[in-house]
Formats: C-alpha cells, sequence, structure tokens
C-alpha cells in the first residue's frame, strides 16, 4: 500500500496536478515539531498542561475563568430579577 500521494488523483475532479502559484512540497510536513512539543509538555516544572506554553495559554486560561464566572453571575442575577414579583 505504501504512502498516499500528497496530489489528490481523484478521478471526478479530472485533475492530478497541484493548482498553479502553489509551491511543489508543503513546509509543514518538512519538519516533525512533535519531539520538541513532547518535551515542552513532559517538562516537571509543577505546571498543569494547559498553561505549558506559556502567556498565550495563561490569556485563555484567565478569558474562560472570566466567562465562566461572569456568565454564572449573569445567570444568578437574571433567575433573582425573573422570580421577583411584578
Amino acid at each position: 500500500q505504501g504512502l498516499k500521494s500528497l496530489v489528490p488523483t481523484d478521478p471526478i475532479f479530472g485533475t492530478s496536478k497541484p493548482a498553479p502559484g502553489l509551491p511543489a512540497t508543503d513546509t509543514f510536513l518538512s519538519t516533525n515539531k512533535v519531539p520538541d512539543l513532547q518535551k515542552v509538555f513532559q517538562r516537571s516544572d509543577g505546571l498543569p498542561v494547559h498553561l505549558k506554553r506559556g502567556y498565550p495559554d495563561r490569556m485563555l486560561y484567565r478569558l474562560t475563568m472570566a466567562l465562566t464566572i461572569g456568565g454564572t453571575f449573569y445567570c444568578l442575577v437574571a433567575l433573582y430579577i425573573s422570580s421577583q414579583p411584578k
């Protein structure tokens, strides 16, 4: 069986040539980043895995927590207001 080719050979579209203007090979296929990411995530520095990649992870975590707490507060206020007699 082997590896599949990078260029699709689908008879429905009738072509097996790459589109003009595209590079012959994709750059993401040339380097394997898995070993580098394994080093980052397997480091024992006491951080949880969802915060290991630094500043962007911290900001996404804080945004998620803020939206969660804000949404909970909004729901509680809405329930309180809707339960008041008119």
